[in-house]
C-alpha cells in the first residue's frame, strides 16, 4: 500500500547500494504520439507498436513531484541522466512537473549517458545525437552540459547476435552532438559479456573526474 516503502524494502532485500527515489508517488500512465499520428497508452503497447515515437506524455500530466526526489536533486554534486530506454524510462521521469526545473536550477555537474545499443521498438537505428535530440524535443529545459558517448566496438559475433534481434551499436556521431552545444565525453565505456552494457567502473571514474574539476 506504500510504493516508497515497498522500494525501500526491495532495496534492502536486493542489497542495493544507494537509494532509489521515485520521481512521483502518484499513479500515472505513459502516453505516446507516434509519427503516424496514432496515440498509444502504456509502455508495453508503445514499444510493441514498432512505430517511431514523435512525443511522449504523462497522463495525467499534473502529478506532484516527490519532495524527496527534489531534495536529492537540490543537494547533488553530480546529476546523471540515463542510461536507459530514452522514451519510456529517461524522459518520463523528466516530465513530472518540477523535476526538470529542479535539475535546470541545480549548480551540479550534469551529464547525459547515452545508451550503448539501440532498443527495438523505441530507438531503432538511433545515433547518439538522436538520443540527445529525443530528450531535447520532449523537455523544455536544457538539462545537461556533458554527453558521455561510448566509442568501444563489440565483437562481430556479438553485433551479429544483436542484429538478429533488431538492435545495433549506437553510432557515436560526436560532431553532431558538439554542434548542438554540448561537451562530449567519448570513451570505451563498454563491457561485453553475455550482452553489451556499460562498464560501471569506467563510467564511474569518468563521471567522478567531472566532480573533481573546479
Amino acid at each position: 500500500g506504500d510504493f516508497e516503502k515497498a522500494i525501500e524494502i526491495a532495496s534492502d532485500v536486493l542489497a542495493i547500494r544507494g537509494r532509489v527515489v521515485p520521481s512521483t508517488l502518484e499513479h500515472v500512465h505513459l502516453k505516446a504520439l507516434m509519427e503516424d499520428g496514432e496515440e498509444l497508452v502504456g509502455e508495453t503497447t508503445i514499444v510493441g507498436a514498432a512505430k517511431r515515437i514523435r512525443r511522449i506524455y504523462l497522463d495525467p500530466g499534473d502529478v506532484a513531484a516527490n519532495e524527496t526526489a527534489l531534495t536529492a536533486i537540490r543537494e547533488a554534486d553530480l546529476i546523471c541522466v540515463g542510461p536507459g530506454s530514452v522514451f519510456t524510462s529517461v524522459i518520463p521521469n523528466l516530465l513530472v512537473p518540477g523535476i526538470a526545473e529542479a535539475i535546470d536550477a541545480s549548480h551540479a555537474k550534469k551529464a547525459y549517458i547515452c545508451n550503448v545499443m539501440t532498443q527495438r521498438g523505441e530507438s531503432d537505428s538511433f545515433s547518439a545525437a538522436e538520443h540527445v535530440g529525443a530528450v531535447r524535443a520532449n523537455i523544455d529545459h536544457r538539462l545537461f552540459d556533458y554527453v558521455m558517448v561510448n566509442t568501444g566496438i563489440p565483437s562481430s559475433s556479438t553485433l551479429d547476435k544483436y542484429r538478429g534481434a533488431g538492435q545495433s551499436l549506437v553510432e557515436p556521431d560526436l560532431d553532431r552532438i558538439r554542434a548542438m552545444g554540448y561537451r562530449v565525453l567519448p570513451g570505451d565505456y563498454m563491457n561485453e559479456t553475455d550482452m553489451v552494457r556499460h562498464d560501471p567502473m569506467r563510467l564511474a571514474a569518468r563521471l567522478m573526474s567531472l566532480v573533481e574539476r573546479a
